[in-house]
């Protein structure tokens, strides 16, 4: 069986997208681990797939490399949406893309992909996170963000420098949903911390019931921060959308920066803005590096 794909990077961050529209595709992990595997397959962080919606214009489906399927990457979705435009598959500036976290809209703005994330998820059962005890705002923190329209959706039962111990270090950990869980981490140096050691050990930590991404933030400035980010189910990748998102959303929950935000990843770097309807508005490129067509040898997906 030929399949067709084509290969795109967000940031650094690649996909193999196939239009699956029209296709009876074997099994989805097992495939997702035969093409994104960079010695036997085309590599790829994930696999996207393409296919009609019933409530929207298209639908995505997310696979790791690992196989798993995952609800939503906003490098992904930048990606997903320049596909469509790039094949002619829509001409609407604004699209309506399905995902399992909810009806996401990507925009076409001067070259790049403006996609509007929603709005943070900051309730632990909804994450969701399992802890034994609430996490608590600092005087000062809570003064910073009395006027901040974000403020209004954090409450004490928000999870704001949580302490998570991990072997010798005990971190402090802010936890947020862009449809996806994230744990965010202030370190003193990004570029020296050994996330390939604790990122694992994070995102498979019993209070994350379904793992978890991690997010090792530097502050810069009230504008900018620095971050790596070990994704779930794919490892250290050089950029993640909603990962950028969640940091500024802790960020700003902290007061270290404000309603505008510049993120500074491996790949490059991703503009994160809020709105006044309390909406995480991610802006940056998407690229189609190749495309081809792949072979899948019966039961040789391995």
């Amino acid at each position: 069986m030929m399949i067709g794909f084509a290969k795109m990077h967000g940031l650094g961050n690649d996909f193999v997208l196939i239009d699956a529209r029209d296709l009876a595709l074997p099994d989805l992990p097992e495939l997702a681990r035969y093409l994104c595997h960079r010695r036997f397959g085309i590599g790829a962080d994930q696999m996207l797939l393409l296919y009609k919606s019933e409530v929207a214009d298209f639908r995505m489906r997310i696979f790791n490399a690992d196989g798993s399927e995952v609800e939503m990457c906003g490098n992904g979705i930048r990606c997903f949406a320049k596909y469509v435009w790039d094949k002619g598959l829509s001409g609407k500036d604004v699209l309506d893309i399905e995902t399992f976290a909810g009806i996401i809209r990507p925009e076409r703005v001067n070259g790049l992909v403006k996609v509007d994330m929603g709005e943070p998820v900051l309730e632990p059962e909804m994450i969701p996170v399992k802890i034994s005890q609430q996490s608590a705002v600092s005087s000062q923190q809570s003064e910073k963000n009395e006027l901040d329209p974000l403020s209004v959706t954090h409450n004490s039962s928000s999870i704001i420098d949580y302490p998570l111990q991990i072997d010798d270090n005990e971190f402090r950990i802010t936890c947020v949903s862009m449809g996806n869980p994230h744990a965010v981490i202030v370190v003193d140096n990004v570029a020296t911390f050994p996330v390939t050691y604790y990122g694992p050990m994070i995102e498979n930590h019993h209070i994350f019931p379904n793992r978890a991404n991690v997010e090792f933030i530097e502050v810069l400035n009230s504008g900018e921060i620095k971050m790596r980010v070990w994704e779930r189910g794919s490892g250290e990748t050089m950029a993640c959308g909603t990962g950028a998102s969640a940091a500024a959303v802790a960020s700003r929950l902290k007061g270290l920066t404000g309603k505008r935000t510049t993120v500074h990843l491996a790949g490059g770097d991703l503009l994160i803005e809020f709105g006044d309807d309390n909406h995480v508005y991610m802006t940056g490129p998407a690229e189609e590096v190749f495309s081809g067509d792949i072979k899948l040898k019966g039961e040789g997906v391995r």
